[in-house]
């Protein structure tokens, strides 16, 4: 019996000391993940970027939320580069609820825009087409202006008219007064400097449209195989961001055999076509394919921006459109009539073919987030660069821009895309 109770206490002795230890264990690697986790938190916050999601996420699948707090990302009237094309509340624009919502994507977050400027330091970005290329090009320099320090002891931002391009170049020095200790703070300085083109070319190719400045009222005529004349700007980018539809949804365009000195060159006047819309592609990409620097140049194709012209499309009277608008459209998946699919599937497989030729474009598909603002565009509230006649005056929605898009807005969101695509490339 004394055996027996010798070995049961002994076996108890033995399991305790088993348990005590194992539970020792447990709780030195409980604190060792705790102080892991506690040292590397901070780190992992600067080091993680936020388009590590990117290949797991659908930026392009989301709903708009009216977000006062964080939105809009910068203010107009301190913008100093702000085009008169969009700058809705300097010409009398009272409702501001435009500037204030935030794209949410439905299973992840857009990443923040803090410090991602500094990913453009050294870099040439080019916008390639025509003039809603341009509004997201402003919206860019606005973008980037507002991520300047304002305490730089050393800066300069300037934009440069050179032919059919206006660049913007920011040069100055950030100081960092942070004590952090990750590496990413080390330097103290840090040089920077940026340019940010638009080069205007509404067709890609060459066109009797291709002046910055005087490119209204004639009738449009059409090199589809002709591009060098433009494309021989675009080599010594790093990034590309080309956009070509508005302009191609003409209802008659004239086409082109020949140059416009040649004497016997042909001019066939055609109808809306998709046809030439694709050899002009086809001009593009194989010019890509041949001239682009693979290891450097980054390229990206911006998707169809929907116009609201048609307010029978959300409900509206017919002859109503985005004047007066004041809310988006609400209903998810909401997909207007202004949405050339024939179109978008004719860039999406010319990139494809592209791609099979060992080039990459990123087509960024902006066009369904961007449906549903018909509460975001300039309408009446913009400079208008011709004389208004009294007809037009006593109905606004006759001479109201909806194509184009007041600032802060759309293009912001476009640009924090790609932003996270820049960055992941």
């Amino acid at each position: 019996m004394a055996v027996t109770q010798k070995l049961v206490l002994g076996t108890w002795k033995i399991r305790y000391k088993f348990h005590s230890i194992a539970v020792l264990l447990l709780v030195a690697l409980v604190i060792v993940v705790v102080r892991l986790k506690g040292d590397s938190e901070g780190f992992l916050e600067q080091q993680k970027r936020p388009d590590d999601s990117i290949p797991h996420c659908n930026f392009f699948s989301g709903k708009w939320v009216y977000d006062n707090i964080s939105y809009p990302l910068y203010k107009e009237n301190q913008c100093s580069f702000m085009e008169l094309d969009f700058a809705c509340q300097k010409f009398g624009r009272k409702d501001l609820n435009y500037q204030k919502w935030r794209w949410q994507p439905h299973d992840c977050e857009l990443p923040s825009l803090h410090l991602s400027v500094l990913n453009l330091r050294g870099k040439k970005l080019v916008f390639v087409g025509d003039s809603l290329n341009r509004n997201q090009w402003t919206s860019m320099l606005c973008l980037i202006e507002s991520s300047i320090p304002s305490s730089s002891p050393s800066s300069s931002k300037s934009l440069i008219w050179k032919g059919n391009s206006i660049l913007f170049k920011a040069t100055f020095l950030i100081v960092n007064s942070s004590t952090n200790s990750h590496e990413f703070f080390v330097k103290s300085m840090k040089d920077y400097n940026a340019t940010i083109q638009f080069y205007w070319s509404p067709f890609l190719v060459e066109s009797n449209c291709d002046e910055i400045k005087d490119h209204r009222g004639r009738v449009r005529i059409i090199r589809p195989n002709a591009i060098e004349k433009h494309a021989r700007q675009w080599t010594d980018a790093d990034i590309l961001v080309f956009d070509s539809f508005v302009w191609w949804e003409e209802p008659k365009l004239t086409i082109l055999w020949g140059s416009f000195e040649s004497s016997d060159a042909i001019y066939k006047e055609v109808g809306r076509s998709y046809r030439h819309f694709e050899m002009a592609l086809n001009t593009w990409s194989d010019w890509l394919e041949i001239n682009i620097n693979r290891s450097r140049t980054k390229l990206f194709f911006m998707s169809l921006s929907p116009h609201h012209r048609l307010g029978e499309d959300w409900g509206r009277d017919k002859g109503r459109n985005c004047y007066s608008e004041t809310q988006p459209v609400l209903k998810e998946r909401y997909q207007g009539s202004t949405t050339d699919s024939i179109m978008m599937q004719i860039v999406e497989s010319t990139i494809h073919k592209l791609e099979t030729r060992g080039v990459k474009v990123k087509f960024l598909n902006i066009t369904q987030l961007t449906d549903y603002r018909k509460d975001a565009h300039p309408s009446v509230y913009k400079k208008f660069w011709m004389n208004l006649t009294e007809e037009q005056l006593a109905k606004p929605e006759s001479y109201s821009d909806c194509v184009h898009w007041c600032l802060p807005g759309v293009p912001d969101v476009w640009n924090v895309i790609l932003f996270s695509y820049i960055m992941h490339s």
